[in-house]
């Protein structure tokens, strides 16, 4: 295997919901640029794709290492364990948080109950609070946090109500926490994917996702998720160090803001 650039070579990063899809594109892709990873999964069916990602990066010439711990970051004490889990296996530091783990759940108004609210909400929003909360206190400035957003943020869906609203309002934690952190040179961006090859993509009903990929600006085509990963990759560097609070577009150009 080529390696890319060695960007974050002795960084320490923590990445939630990576067990697949765009979650375990960025911990492979963070990785592969030199940052040791701990990645959260919430199923016991999932522990065996985080098995086969660290045996990936122990195959990686870099040195680069990557450790999973079962864990729902909405909840405090887990997010606190999740920190524990990275300072013990890499060193007291953390460099870069990408909170990436999320729900989505299909249902219109009149069937949209308390409970569906709490689940999403908990997730979407209070999961990456916590998530940043436990990290703060390891976290070795510059430091990086990187919430993975969605077009759906602003853009109204039928029957998506929920989703749509907890990604608006974990875009308003963005910049509350860019505006926050940023006086040692933290900085906190939110990136919003349109629709991207993923287990999630394929529980979006057809009506909405087909129409979104005709309208693309780029190829008429949906996302892949190594793009996604190539853009987090940006954010966590260097190289982004004058840019904070805000929320990257990548949909190809469907939406365009």
């Amino acid at each position: 295997m080529v390696l890319p650039p060695q960007t974050l070579e002795g960084k320490n990063a923590i990445v939630t919901g990576a067990s697949r899809g765009i979650g375990a594109t960025i911990a492979i892709d963070l990785a592969q640029r030199g940052a040791n990873v701990c990645v959260t999964y919430t199923s016991e069916s999932s522990k065996t794709k985080c098995q086969t990602l660290a045996s990936q990066v122990s195959k990686m010439s870099n040195g680069a290492k990557l450790v999973h711990i079962r864990a729902d970051a909405s909840n405090q004490g887990s997010a606190v364990r999740v920190v524990e889990k990275s300072t013990t296996a890499f060193g007291d530091h953390i460099d870069i948080l990408v909170n990436n783990a999320a729900i989505e759940i299909d249902r219109a108004i009149t069937e949209t109950t308390k409970e569906d609210f709490d689940k999403v909400f908990h997730t979407n929003v209070l999961g990456p609070l916590l998530m940043t909360k436990a990290v703060i206190p390891h976290l070795r400035a510059p430091g990086r946090i990187i919430n993975i957003s969605s077009v759906g943020a602003r853009v109204g869906y039928a029957k998506l109500a929920l989703y749509s609203s907890s990604k608006s309002a974990l875009e308003g934690l963005t910049r509350s926490f860019a505006a926050e952190l940023g006086h040692d040179g933290t900085t906190v961006n939110a990136i919003a994917p349109g629709p991207v090859e993923s287990d999630m993509l394929d529980q979006i009903p057809d009506e909405i996702k087909i129409p979104q990929r005709d309208a693309t600006a780029v190829q008429k085509r949906f996302g892949e998720a190594q793009e996604i990963a190539n853009a987090v990759a940006y954010l966590a560097g260097p190289d982004s160090s004058w840019v904070s609070g805000q929320v990257l577009n990548l949909s190809g150009g469907w939406t365009m803001y």
